[in-house]
């Protein structure tokens, strides 16, 4: 039944790899997780923080994931590591307002082992009628077999190497011109109520977001990564920061910083919602020069049990080099 599983269980790296991928690293290794959406898993890149700072980070992120998701997440996340730093985006709760958000639920589901975290999590992501399209998973997934490829069958304990040395990243390599948003935010109401603002359980779970991580030695830090941002998303950033002011956490929405972060509009998006590869290592930079500014926070180059980290890179680099340098 275990191998079966294996062979049968829905991969995706839009989210299913990331939680699944979680529970192959070494314990207590992460130094420093990115959590949230698509933005994190694609615009946080785990190998140039290896490489340029030393970071032991890992993308712990799914598609669309709502904040009483990652909640949820980071609740699982602790039961296996104790970061330094918890990076959370917040790109979900200006854009999606729903409080049952089932386009991508999927992604943020399967991968997730069984346990009383899940079924809470459940609980306040789905409608009890709708619980059984994604729980059990092995119910959901059991007949796919005439969807099985190669990659489904690399999916045993004994791949644990290539398992661990995935740290979430899943870069994007095309190259769409995108129009610089010009965002005014004057006179703008940030209290962020309706269908406009921060609805009440995306405010709820940030608070308890926030609320979870006072009791942790790790510090939070919420970002929202850079996209092509709409004025009803600043909104939101607005109520957002003033939540962060009063809690004493750090908030940075790094679509302010799009010239000190040197983004080309017309080189480093694959798309509005996400930066492509060149893009994710601008943004990573810049965020990875202020991560690093943690005394906190280790240069784990060279230490012992950090060579999944450097397999990452080279697999990183093999993809790269399949795609050529050109982006086409």
């Amino acid at each position: 039944m275990y191998l079966l599983s294996c062979i049968l269980q829905v991969k995706s790296e839009h989210g299913i790899n990331q939680v699944e991928g979680m529970y192959w690293q070494p314990e207590n290794a992460i130094d420093v997780v990115a959590m949230g959406t698509s933005h994190v898993h694609c615009g946080v890149n785990t190998t140039l923080l290896w490489e340029k700072y030393g970071i032991a980070s890992y993308d712990y992120s799914g598609a669309e994931q709502p904040l009483w998701m990652t909640y949820f997440y980071l609740k699982e996340l602790y039961k296996y590591q104790t970061p330094k730093a918890v990076v959370v985006d917040v790109y979900a709760p200006a854009r999606f307002k729903e409080d049952y958000q089932y386009d991508w639920i999927a992604e943020n589901i399967y991968g997730m082992k069984f346990s009383l975290n899940k079924l809470e999590m459940l609980s306040v992501s789905a409608e009890p009628a709708k619980i059984p399209s994604y729980f059990p998973s092995f119910a959901v997934y059991h007949s796919r077999y005439d969807d099985l490829g190669k990659e489904d069958f690399d999916n045993f304990f004994w791949d644990w190497e290539k398992k661990e040395s995935f740290k979430g990243f899943t870069p994007y390599w095309k190259r769409e011109p995108q129009k610089r948003p010009e965002i005014s935010t004057e006179s703008m109401d940030t209290s962020g109520d309706g269908m406009k603002g921060l609805t009440e359980k995306s405010e709820k779970y940030l608070r308890k977001i926030i609320a979870f991580m006072k009791n942790k030695e790790g510090k939070l830090v919420l970002i929202a990564a850079p996209y092509i941002m709409s004025g009803e998303d600043q909104m939101v950033y607005g109520r957002m920061a003033e939540i962060a002011a009063q809690e004493g956490i750090i908030f940075i929405n790094y679509n302010e910083y799009y010239q000190e972060i040197g983004l080309d509009f017309e080189q480093d998006f694959n798309d509005a919602s996400h930066l492509n590869y060149w893009g994710s290592c601008k943004f990573t930079d810049y965020l990875g020069s202020f991560l690093a500014s943690d005394d906190s926070i280790p240069d784990r180059r060279g230490q012992e049990g950090y060579a999944s980290w450097e397999d990452n890179v080279q697999a990183v680099r093999e993809q790269l080099a399949s795609w050529g340098d050109s982006g086409n």
